[in-house]
Formats: C-alpha cells, structure tokens, sequence
C-alpha cells in the first residue's frame, strides 16, 4: 500500500437519543484514503449522564475498531501510520482523554471505557476536534436535512445511483 494513504477516524454519539430507555448511540466511520471502510451505528451499553460522557464512549469503542482494523493492515503490510487521528466534535471529551486528573467529574464512568486514556498516553491515538459539520459519524447517529445527508454521502465517497451514466 502507498504510503500516502491514511487511516481516520470520525466518531459521534446521540445523548440519551433513545426515547423508550435513555441510552445514546455510538457511531464511527473509518476512511482509508478516499472511502469509508468501516462504519458503525450501534446503542450503547449503559445509560449516559452527559454528552461528555456519550460521546467518550463512542470514542472508546471506535478505539476498538481501530486496534482491529490496524491488525487487520498490518497483516496486508500497510505500515505509513504510527497513530490514528479520530475526529470527535465534543471538546470535553477530547480533554477527558488526554487528562486522567479530570476524573473528579468522571469517576462514575465504568472502567472499562477509560482504556482511550491509555492509547491516547501510548500515543497510538490522537483525538482531535471537528466541527459538526464536518463530522461525517453524524449519519450513523441522528436523522438529517437532505443537503447535510448529500454532503456526508459525498465526503464518505458514495454516490447514488441517479449519478451513474
């Protein structure tokens, strides 16, 4: 594989998106290069207390689809990337990642989510900011307006089948 070629991640999360018992959804979409190779839209395992927290456990779990995803490359001898960088457009949850002081706010979200903290530490992940309109995940949360739907099937590399002579 060419060594141009780049690995990210966009991950999001609905808070307390379900009506009938309050938990958020997780989504995250992986693009190598052009296109998108790994998406997901998945409820999450516990009832969330904040936005924060929501979007730090999409985050912990598109974390896992890289770890698999990069076994995955390695195996085919992709090699260019010594990180990730996944786009998240929850700055709180970007500084819960990169500050294990912080946890006087956080300290009753389950262990088991705080393994982000240890692969942002090692290096293996960068969590950074995007705006909400460029976070592609959103299609895998929350409904859209047809342009914003247009434009992330667009940056996803999809096209419909009213675009093809």
């Amino acid at each position: 594989m060419g060594e141009d070629i780049t690995l990210v991640a966009y991950t999001d999360s609905d808070c307390a998106g379900d009506v009938d018992d309050g938990k958020s959804t997780s989504g995250f979409v992986f693009s190598l290069g052009t296109g998108a190779v790994s998406w997901s839209s998945k409820k999450q395992p516990i009832v969330t207390l904040s936005t924060t927290e929501s979007e730090y456990i999409a985050a912990a779990s598109c974390a896992c689809q890289y770890i698999w995803i990069m076994r995955i490359l390695e195996t085919i001898g992709f090699k260019g990337q010594k990180h990730i960088l996944i786009l998240c457009d929850n700055n709180s949850a970007i500084k819960l990642s990169e500050n294990p002081v912080f946890h006087g706010r956080s300290k009753h979200i389950d262990v088991r989510f705080h393994f982000l903290r240890d692969l942002v530490k090692e290096g293996k992940i960068k969590l950074s900011h995007c705006s909400t309109q460029n976070q592609i995940a959103d299609i895998m949360t929350k409904p859209l307006k047809l342009e914003q739907f247009m434009k992330i099937r667009r940056m996803l590399g999809m096209i419909a089948a009213s675009d093809v002579n």
